[in-house]
This record gives C-alpha cells, structure tokens and sequence, in this order.
C-alpha cells in the first residue's frame, strides 16, 4: 500500500490510524491463509516477530516507536485486542503445503507445493475454512456467510512426481508412481459411501524432505476428473508433522483442501466419504469428505463438494503415496499402516459384505524398494512399507 506521495505507507499500532485501514489488513490476511509458506518458526517466536512487523509479502506494515508507546500503555484493551487478533493471525497461518523445495524433479519450477495429486503451483491449491463451499462449477466459493467470491480456473501446469509436466489447466489427475501401494475395488453401478479408520504412524526415522500421505478415496474410473479423499500426511500441511485434511482435485485444474488439523502419532483417524443424494441416485453432485481425529474429537471436512459430473465406482480401501523418499527410514518406523473398520456402501446405502479389495504395487522397480504390499480382507488393509 501506498501513501499519496507514493511511499510506502507504515502504519502505527494506534487505533486511529490502524482501523481506517483494517479492511485492507483483513483482506491481504485471507489472501495470505490461503497461500501461507511454511514458516518453521514457533507460534510464540512468529507472534513477537509480527508485534514488531507485520509484513505478508505486502506493502502493509505495523510498527511500534518510541513515541507512541506511551499512549499505547494508556489504551491496554486496546492492546489486549491487538494481540489477540495478532494470535489469531499466527495460529491460522502455521500451516502451509509443503514446497517443492530443493529435493524437486529438474523439470519442477519455483512456486509449486506437494498435494496428494502431483506438484501444484500455490495459487492453484484452494484452502476452504470451515463453513465454506466450492460451488459445482468451481467458478466460485460460497463464504460461511453466504457471500460468493469468484474463483479462477489454473493456468499453470502441474507435474506428475516424477517431474513429468501434466498439463496446464483442468485435467483429470492420474496415479503415477508416487502412489506406492493401494488397495482397490471397482463396481459397475457406484458407491455412496466409504469409511475407514487408522491409527497415525510413528515419524520417519529419518527426514530426507519427504511428504507422505495415507489415505481412502473414491474416483470414477471412466472418467476421472476429480478424486476424493481424506488424507493423512507427514510433512505436509505441518513441517515434519503429522496432519489430516479433506481434498478434492480437480474441477477446473484446481485442487481444494479443507482447513487442516494437526494430529499426534498413536491417535486414531477416521475418514468417511458421502454423497450427498438420496438413496438410489446414481451419479451424486455433491458429496462431503471428513476427516476427523477420534482420539481428540477434532475433524475438518469439506461439505458440498462437486463431483464433476462423475459416477464414483472406483474405491480405494487405503492407498500409499510419497514424494522424495530416498530411502525405506524415509517412511514410518513402525513399518506398515492398517486401515481397518472399513465400509463401503453402494448408492442405495446398503453395506458391502465383501467389496473384493485387491492390491496394487505402483513402484514396482523403482527406488528404494522396502518391502510393499500386504494382506487384504473385507474389513481391513495392511500396508507394507
């Protein structure tokens, strides 16, 4: 922001000359949720560093001087406010998708995050807080008070793991081989509903800069323009941390993530996929994926999501996937991840008895081989890594 002369405008910690720009701050801070890098810093060390300078890669700053600190002193609720808003400020911005960071595929440029769907540059990975929907066309968010805001299609292309550059746009996500090992079933009607339950892993031994994600999903595979999901992952949304998240990926070359939730090693994690219709509807357009940690009661969910148009007749019980492992303490110590309770229901809501899981090894001959697969049942999946 710009003072009249055409300085750049600092604005003191003073309620008469911060408000008469509050909507400005507000604005450039939803901006900034939605696209926040990973900043390491603790919560504490970030909140002082924001007291002294509120700076999010804009114009717009808020300092403190020597000549306004007493009448700062004299105004404390008003400095109680501050901070509070400050607090709040920090607590939503610890989060952000991984970059690309310097362990990327040549072929990868500047900008791009690890997403459950490839590398995605930042400005097309949409973050929805809660209460917040990505209507059906995926032209626009509808806010939790009922207001929309435009949404622009991608223009930049992603790339596969292996660097490979997709396409710019909207396309249908594939699975290559960063998907490590899955179990799937097909159906020639569809599905209308998919649960599984898993308990978070013990961290990697080691930490090479990978990201790691478990997840269920539901595709159409016929068609496959978007993927549904609830996803754990290391390294992720939290820097060498576990943390749960819903996606869908990817209505207009856009992938969207509901607001994640920081989750510990031990604790249980359920993650249900629902259409939206009544029982006996075919091809569903609206769908809500949760994830929720059972142990703490928190959950994050994307309610109304589009399916595009797509029948969801292709189901995944449980699926593995990375990005920059180079070696098997890389992955969670404790070797394997059993996705278990597992319960698929057709588009009449009528439970599966037997959905014949199958697993798939995507990484055959590729590097480091540590040990994938394992046993299926009806119920439950063990993967092996």
């Amino acid at each position: 922001m710009l003072d009249p002369s055409g300085n750049e405008a600092v604005l003191h910690c003073q309620e008469r000359i911060l408000l008469p720009y509050t909507q400005d701050i507000v604005t450039f801070v939803r901006v900034a949720v939605r696209l926040a890098p990973r900043d390491t810093l603790t919560k504490n060390q970030e909140a002082l560093r924001m007291q002294r300078r509120f700076d999010l890669n804009t114009s717009i700053r808020i300092t403190t001087d020597s000549s306004i600190r007493a009448r700062i002193r004299a105004v404390p609720l008003r400095l109680v406010v501050l901070s509070l808003f400050v607090a709040f400020l920090v607590s939503n911005m610890a989060y952000a998708q991984a970059p690309a960071g310097p362990n990327r595929p040549a072929g990868v440029p500047d900008g791009y995050v690890i997403t459950p769907f490839g590398y995605f540059h930042a400005s097309c990975v949409l973050r929805l807080a809660e209460g917040e929907t990505l209507l059906e066309d995926a032209r626009a968010i509808q806010r939790a008070d009922g207001t929309l805001e435009s949404v622009a299609a991608c223009d930049h292309p992603r790339y596969s793991a292996s660097g490979e550059i997709v396409v710019a746009g909207g396309q249908p996500p594939s699975i290559s081989h960063s998907w490590i090992e899955s179990a799937d079933t097909t159906t020639s009607t569809s599905y209308g509903k998919l649960a599984a339950t898993w308990t978070v892993p013990p961290a990697p031994a080691s930490n090479d800069g990978q990201t790691v994600y478990f997840f269920p999903g539901l595709e159409d595979i016929n068609h496959v323009v978007s993927i549904l999901q609830p996803v754990l992952g290391w390294n992720a949304d939290f820097g060498g941390a576990w943390g749960i998240a819903s996606w869908n990926c990817c209505p207009r070359g856009i992938t969207v993530e509901s607001a994640p939730v920081s989750v510990n090693s031990g604790n249980q994690i359920q993650g249900t996929i629902r259409d939206l219709c009544s029982a006996g509807t075919l091809s569903c357009s609206k769908w809500r994926v949760t994830s929720q940690d059972v142990s703490t009661g928190q959950s994050t969910m994307l309610n109304n999501t589009p399916s595009e148009g797509q029948t969801f007749n292709w189901a995944f019980a449980g699926a593995l996937e990375v990005y920059n492992v180079v070696q098997c303490t890389d992955y969670p110590s404790n070797g394997a991840l059993t996705f278990s309770n597992i319960a698929l229901y057709d588009y009449n809501f009528t439970r599966i008895s037997n959905p014949g899981w199958s697993m798939t090894i995507w990484a055959s001959g590729l590097t480091p081989q540590c040990g994938y697969g394992g046993p299926v049942a009806a119920g439950r999946v063990t993967l092996d890594y």
